[in-house]
């Protein structure tokens, strides 16, 4: 009921964009995550290891400030619109192309390709989302926003209990594809970010990106550290998760399906209820009790013998990872220069993913060479170094809770 009564006081055209620029991040994870539920049949169909495999995971991710960077720039130069839609191509395309994909080196290749595009999306889409919301609900609408991310991750797990066995990982990637139909949707209903309209400091995007960083090197170090904390969070949770299921617990389509859904009805939910309580509590405070609830609930999640009691494991991390993960949208908008939001908080998470993207391919390792091909150990000691480190850069920085985001200059 209050998801409505929020949505209500919304003007038409403020709906639309957060609808879309929702959708995009939704459909963008949906792509991304095709790959993690695929890893077993594509270690198969190219005779390779899994930690050979999750190169492609890591080479997304190491791509992804590239996007970033253009797509930030592309936003505060020629708008948040229309440069939402070339990056919903953009991915979309490179998607399909990973279908068609004869080798893993061509098949990483077309990942590297799909990772600057998926790179740009966030930045873009959050700016006009939150360039265009009402600031008295923006920790509402920072949770449910970032929260697009687990719903993206519930449809790939959707879509692979129900398509796998019929289309392969082959056709999985083809359904990636449909994200490029969104551009209709936003090319007919979304309105450029009013913000970007009366600023219109683009023209100068290039000289403002650089004197702000550099004016802002410090604040922008330890945004960048603090989204490498975040994402190793996150992708160390939940990148290795599937492959887990299916090799360690020999669990077919169906329970790892199940398992996913369920715990990301619980990301859903957690950052919801954390991005909302950020706007009583403040920021930081609902970042760090996110991330430190999450080190209680590691024997449960990696421990559990059974699909009932994993299911509750992963419903329980994942509602204190992406409740962490909620109040980031709002958070780093917040703190970003003016001039570049379109670039500048972007371009913080996607470098700060660039440092972690090495956490699947090292967990895969650790699996096979340290621990004799059991996954417990390794999922409990990321979660309970990487909580740890979350809350402890959160609570060292700083916070702009309720800032004006009307302006652009």
């Amino acid at each position: 009921m209050e998801l409505i009564g929020h949505f209500r006081r919304l003007t038409p055209g403020q709906r639309n964009t957060f609808i879309a620029c929702f959708l995009g991040w939704s459909l963008d994870a949906f792509d991304f995550f095709i790959l993690t539920f695929c890893i077993s049949a594509l270690a198969t169909q190219f005779q390779a290891k899994v930690s050979a495999v999750t190169e492609a995971v890591f080479i997304t991710l190491a791509f992804r400030p590239v996007g970033a960077f253009l797509f930030g720039m592309m936003a505060d130069r020629f708008g948040r619109r229309l440069t939402l839609m070339a990056d919903i191509i953009a991915y979309s395309v490179f998607e399909l192309a990973s279908a068609f994909a004869p080798s893993l080196k061509i098949f990483i290749i077309t990942r590297a390709l799909f990772g600057i595009a998926m790179g740009g999306e966030w930045g873009v889409g959050a700016a006009l989302a939150f360039e265009t919301l009402p600031a008295e609900k923006r920790g509402f609408f920072s949770g449910l926003l970032q929260e697009g991310y687990a719903v993206g991750f519930l449809m790939a797990a959707l879509a692979y209990g129900i398509f796998f066995q019929l289309v392969g990982w082959r056709g999985m990637f083809v359904i990636g594809a449909l994200p490029a139909f969104l551009v209709i949707y936003i090319r007919s209903t979304v309105d450029e970010s009013p913000a970007w309209l009366q600023g219109r400091v683009s023209r100068n995007a290039e000289s403002g990106l650089k004197t702000d960083i550099v004016k802002f090197i410090g604040p922008f170090l330890l945004m960048t550290l603090l989204m490498f904390a975040f994402n190793s969070f996150s992708h160390g949770t939940q990148d290795l998760y599937p492959t887990f299921l299916t090799k360690g617990h020999q669990l077919g389509p169906h329970p790892v399906m199940l398992i996913a859904v369920i715990a990301n009805i619980g990301a859903l939910l957690g950052g919801i209820l954390f991005g909302n309580w950020s706007e009583r509590i403040g920021r930081r405070r609902a970042i760090v009790i996110a991330a430190l609830l999450a080190i209680p609930v590691i024997p449960l999640w990696a421990y559990s013998q059974t699909v009932p009691m994993l299911a509750l494991g992963g419903f329980l991390m994942q509602f204190m990872v992406q409740g962490a993960w909620g109040v980031i949208p709002a958070h780093l908008n917040e703190l970003s220069p003016p001039a570049v939001r379109g670039t500048f908080p972007g371009l913080a998470y996607q470098l700060g993913n660039f440092l972690s993207s090495k956490n699947s391919v090292l967990q895969a390792k650790l699996v096979e060479q340290r621990y004799g091909g059991g996954y417990p150990p390794v999922l409990a000691w990321t979660v309970l170094i990487v909580a740890s480190l979350v809350a402890m850069v959160t609570w060292g920085g700083k916070e702009n809770r309720g800032a004006d985001l009307s302006e652009t200059k």
